[in-house]
């Protein structure tokens, strides 16, 4: 595992959009700032707490995905966020016990938990590196002591772009996706830009937190840009593979393959 020589700095004062995460998923890893911005969000934009849970499941239904559909093994999950329940490696090796995953992140706190990720079934493997995703010659130099990049590998960035400005966001995972070998695969999803989440993160930036931008439909697609996008295209999660869409939320996603 690949980590700091000094102990992590925490700001507890200030929600954190992965603690905040946390929360609304059940855990127990935030603090009390978190929990006052998360039970806001609860009361005045519930569409949040929505958001949160269909980016989990659709991680899960992803991951199962590549696993049982794709025969992917590889999985490099950047912007990892707090462990919960059925993280990347969980989904991956119930599936294909061999499965190696990668976890990336660089808050602090996600550090102090990183062994809490590092469990792995005997076949496969799990590690964690802490880089910053808009480092990928040191994401993909430390991925590739677990990963084998001449084999497929799944590049799952889940609700995390949003703290990169769009055409910035695009670039930077058409730079990674260039670096993959063929037939690897990009898994992503983020907030869409509807007048009720863009005010939700204008009042998320308002008390301190790193802010959030939310995508349009054309950028979220532009990161797939060289990639095949396989059906049912840019949708909101609840309509990804299903016959009987759920409740309709603001998170939108896509799932797409490198030719």
């Amino acid at each position: 595992m690949t980590q700091q020589n000094h102990p992590p700095q925490i700001d507890t004062s200030v929600p954190h959009s992965a603690r905040i995460w946390n929360w609304i998923l059940g855990g127990k890893d935030h603090f009390e700032a978190d929990q006052r911005l998360g039970e806001h969000l609860e009361q005045h934009y519930p569409e949040a707490l929505n958001v949160a849970r269909a980016s989990r499941d659709f991680l899960g239904h992803v991951v199962t995905h590549l696993v049982a559909e794709e025969g992917v093994r590889q999985f490099l999950d950047i912007g990892t966020g707090l462990p919960t329940a059925d993280n990347t490696h969980e989904v991956a090796q119930r599936a294909a016990p061999e499965s190696r995953i990668v976890y990336v992140d660089n808050d602090p706190l996600i550090l102090v938990h990183a062994r809490a990720l590092l469990t792995t079934h005997p076949d496969g493997a799990t590690d964690y590196v802490e880089a910053d995703v808009r480092d990928p010659d040191t994401v993909l130099a430390e991925a590739a002591k677990t990963l084998d990049f001449d084999k497929p590998v799944a590049l799952m960035l889940m609700s995390m772009l949003g703290h990169i400005l769009p055409d910035e966001a695009a670039l930077l995972v058409q730079e990674y996706t260039r670096r993959l070998p063929s037939g690897s695969f990009l898994a992503t999803c983020d907030s869409i830009a509807a007048p009720e989440m863009i005010k939700l993160n204008e009042d998320y930036a308002a008390t301190g937190a790193v802010p959030y931008h939310c995508r349009t439909e054309e950028q979220l697609a532009a990161t797939a840009e060289g990639l095949e996008i396989l059906p049912p295209g840019v949708v909101p999660l609840n309509e990804w593979r299903t016959e009987t869409p759920g409740e309709f939320t603001y998170q939108w996603g896509l799932l797409a393959r490198k030719p």
